[in-house]
């Protein structure tokens, strides 16, 4: 199975500043992608993931527009050709 995770800038150097990467996934939920994405971009599941495997606090990721924290979080099927966008969250005041 294959997907599209689009990267942010700021987590680019891992991925020798490609915007977007094809992954290939063993399975087909998120957390599958992501454990992919960690082979072929190493430390980048550590930006993505806390110590404790979860998503971290501000970091959203998008499944073709839909908001994985809304779906079934890391254990969201993925279907062929997908798109998964992660996207950090911006502060401001």
């Amino acid at each position: 199975m294959t997907v599209t995770v689009r990267i942010p800038t700021i987590l680019r150097s891992y991925t020798a500043g490609a915007s977007e990467v094809n992954v290939e996934a063993v399975q087909g939920n998120l957390a599958d992608v992501l454990v992919a994405l960690e082979s072929q971009a190493p430390g980048i599941s550590g930006r993505i993931l806390d110590d404790e495997g979860h998503l971290r606090r501000f970091v959203n990721i998008f499944i073709d527009d839909e908001d994985v924290r809304y779906l079934n979080g890391l254990e969201t099927e993925i279907p062929e050709r997908t798109v998964i966008s992660v996207i950090p969250a911006v502060a401001g005041g």
